[in-house]
């Protein structure tokens, strides 16, 4: 065997990430897991007994690599009556194995090797990763923490654009800072989009669960934006199902059958038996997202306001799973190390902001805590912050 032997350099560095170090802590310790956002709660019941029904109906073989035509229609009429938006269910909207496939597809299809993809950093990891297994090259373009909330500089975005910028890849409701952006930031982002070129591709799966006065406005829906716009969802968050991977993609056709084309060669196709029950659920998403956001802004409140009681100042979440905290003032100016030493000095585990940021020099003294757990997971875990405090 040789064992000189080197994998292929676009994955030679990807090794164990911090996510996963986080939770094998809290296995070993016992401690309480506000690291990962993998959600505690319920999912809807008759969603979960409609995909029963489809796997002992016979529902288990592959359904058209395009998706399972119902849920293609279901998605289509959610971007009508939402957003105002039509497309097409063939040809305009593609079903994905989850989100994070549709964002690897679309960089992989869109993107040659030298290219540049700008995006708002910090950022979800799989954005840097599918940026390199494309060959093309992130630009992080900073979100600055202004008070409580994190905020664009139109003008840092404009300045990231060079030549070579090919894609501009947008995630609101945003992981991990609960950012949602504004009207006036989503219409200055189009302004360089349209100026400049860009194929945009947004990512949305937090899009039903933003709390209080926020409102989430999608891209696609401003003006000259739908035709170079791919807008990215899924139903793992939305219905608390993210071991079902089931995603999808809307947008102009010739840039759907570019995802398409690669995305064939990936998964094919996904859970057909997922697939025919959503289709019967997200004509109803409305009202089930209702209470599921009524409960995450409960366990949200309940965690920003344990944190600001034990001294971990909390940014504003205005949306998703996560709240961000400022842990100087427990003595640390490195999350990393407050992260590594937290499950034995307070009993949670939470994930350090630094492996979201791309840019050398950002922030390190943010560490990202989740609340989409059962409300008594947050709470035991506010009570050991407190006592650890």
């Amino acid at each position: 065997m040789n064992t000189d032997w080197n994998p292929a350099a676009r994955v030679r560095d990807m090794g164990t990430s911090v996510f996963t170090e986080m939770t094998e802590l809290a296995r070993a310790t016992g401690a309480v897991n506000l690291g990962q956002g993998v959600p505690e709660l319920d999912s809807p019941a008759v969603l979960l007994k409609d995909v029963a029904a489809a796997v002992l109906a016979g529902s288990n073989q592959y359904p058209p690599a395009a998706g399972f035509p119902a849920l293609r229609e279901a998605v289509a009429e959610h971007q009508r009556a939402r957003y105002g938006l039509e497309y097409r269910p063939a040809g305009e909207v593609l079903i994905t194995t989850g989100a994070t496939e549709a964002l690897a597809a679309a960089l992989l299809a869109l993107c040659d090797p030298g290219d540049e993809i700008l995006a708002f950093d910090p950022c979800y990891d799989a954005y840097p990763a599918g940026a390199r297994l494309a060959g093309a090259r992130l630009v992080p373009v900073p979100l600055e923490l202004s008070g409580d909330t994190f905020v664009l500089d139109p003008g840092a975005l404009r300045a990231a654009v060079t030549p070579r910028s090919r894609v501009l890849l947008l995630n609101t409701p945003h992981n991990p800072t609960g950012k949602v952006f504004t009207a006036d930031e989503l219409a200055a982002i189009a302004d360089v989009c349209r100026e400049h070129e860009l194929t945009v591709v947004t990512d949305e799966v937090y899009e039903h669960l933003v709390y209080g006065d926020a409102r989430h406005l999608t891209l696609a829906a401003l003006p000259g934006m739908r035709e170079r716009t791919l807008t990215i969802s899924s139903a793992g968050k939305t219905f608390n199902v993210t071991g079902w991977k089931i995603g999808w993609v809307c947008g102009p056709a010739h840039l759907v059958a570019a995802v398409a084309a690669a995305k064939q060669f990936l998964t094919y196709a996904t859970g057909t038996p997922y697939q025919e029950a959503l289709a019967r659920m997200l004509g109803d998403v409305e009202e089930w997202a209702a209470g599921l956001r009524g409960t995450l802004s409960r366990n949200r409140d309940l965690l920003t306001e344990g944190l600001a009681r034990a001294g971990l100042r909390p940014c504003r979440a205005d949306a998703g799973y996560f709240v961000q905290a400022d842990v100087r003032e427990w003595g640390y100016t490195d999350g990393v190390r407050f992260c590594r030493e937290l499950p034995s000095r307070a009993g949670v585990v939470a994930i350090p902001t630094s492996a979201f940021y791309v840019r050398p020099n950002a922030p390190s003294y943010l560490v990202r805590f989740s609340f989409c757990k059962r409300e008594e997971s947050v709470r035991t875990a506010v009570e050991k912050l407190l006592s650890a405090a």
